[in-house]
């Protein structure tokens, strides 16, 4: 039975259900989901592309930041937590570029916390024994080190609201087709905005992602000592319920195509919407974490010596193809992905520096 089909059923038998519910069981309903199914999601064949997927680039200079870290931690054990490790391309990256380091190596363990079992049969293929698959943060014990995650917050399932007489919030049901309907928004949905001090037009309709904000507390109550990296499109609240922003940012990827219907292509298609940084900063520090810095892409790469790293790999005597490499993954890294992407980092238990990544925030 197609998906579509099966949340048309339950509708019909339980009656309307949240777009939370919708959005979950299109991108996580076991083998059909979008993000469960053994489809190509990431590159050429795929549905979109990331940084890590263009070029070993990114990899390379966010281990950059992670040995610096390491030094900050005094050279200890360090675990590197990745979530959502798609192809493993970046891992794999971040590895050959700390294999130069050979004592950080020997102190490194490495972790993948992945839920879709097609993700992580691919990666397994690719990655060595260095590397450890983990279901839950919580079986990992003692983290000191770094939790990272790319591309991952923007794929968690979220709540619509639209703002009326008081807050609603949107609903699915079936009539010969999928329709929205709006049901007044419960309290947590209501204290999320009030938290965030936050106040909406009439009319106005947006995205609360509750699950970013139980991921940084199971992240700050899991992480002993170190740092929490994540990069992802999205902009703090300032920028987000900006009256240029007020149908959302929901967003549909599917074959290198964009459009906001959530409603086709079910299980074909990912759905994601912008990251509310401010939440994270903010849920973070309830739970011990403490602001370190927050960049865009652009200046995190440039600031780890993104120009220098390319001239250092170039091809000798291959003057016309180094120049066309440069000006290809400048463009893409800085300029079109780099000024989309941002990067937040929080720190626990560790000593206030200013990361080398951060140097231009």
């Amino acid at each position: 039975m197609e998906l579509a089909e099966i949340i048309k059923e339950k509708i019909v038998k339980e009656g309307p259900i949240s777009f939370h519910d919708f959005m979950e069981m299109a991108l996580y309903y076991p083998e059909l989901g979008y993000y469960t199914s053994a489809k190509d999601k990431i590159g050429r064949t795929g549905d979109y592309y990331t940084s890590a997927s263009l070029t070993p680039v990114f990899g390379a200079l966010i281990g950059r930041q992670l040995e610096e870290m390491w030094h900050l931690l005094e050279k200890n054990k360090f675990t590197v937590v990745e979530y959502g490790a798609g192809t493993g391309s970046l891992c794999n990256d971040i590895l050959n570029s700390l294999k130069s380091n050979p004592e950080l190596y020997a102190n490194l363990n490495y972790c993948i916390i992945e839920k879709s079992p097609s993700m992580r049969d691919k990666q397994k293929k690719l990655l060595n024994k260095k590397v450890s698959w983990f279901d839950s943060l919580q079986d990992i014990p003692e983290i000191t080190g770094c939790i990272l995650s790319n591309e991952l917050v923007d794929n968690f399932s979220v709540h619509r609201v639209q703002m009326e007489d008081e807050l609603k919030e949107v609903f699915v049901d079936y009539k010969n087709g999928f329709v929205e309907l709006f049901k007044p928004a419960p309290a947590i949905l209501k204290n999320y905005l009030t938290e965030l001090k936050i106040e909406l037009s009439k009319g106005f309709r947006t995205e609360i992602n509750l699950e970013a904000t139980e991921w940084m507390k199971e992240i700050a109550l899991c992480l002993r000592k170190g740092y929490v990296m994540t990069i992802d499109y999205g902009y703090p609240s300032s920028e987000l319920y900006c009256e240029q922003r007020r149908n959302g940012t929901l967003t549909c990827y599917n074959k290198h195509r964009i459009n906001n219907q959530p409603y086709i292509h079910i299980g074909e298609q990912d759905i994601t919407s912008h990251v509310n940084f401010s939440a994270l900063c903010l849920w973070g520090f309830k739970h011990g974490l403490e602001y370190c810095g927050f960049t865009d892409q652009r200046n995190f790469l440039s600031s780890l010596g993104f120009r220098d790293y390319l001239k250092k790999t170039e091809k000798p005597g291959d003057y016309y193809r180094n120049f066309k490499r440069e000006i290809s993954l400048t463009y893409t890294l800085l300029e079109d992905m780099g000024r989309k992407f941002k990067i937040l980092i929080q720190r626990k238990e560790t000593p206030q520096y200013r990361l080398s990544g951060l140097k231009w925030n």
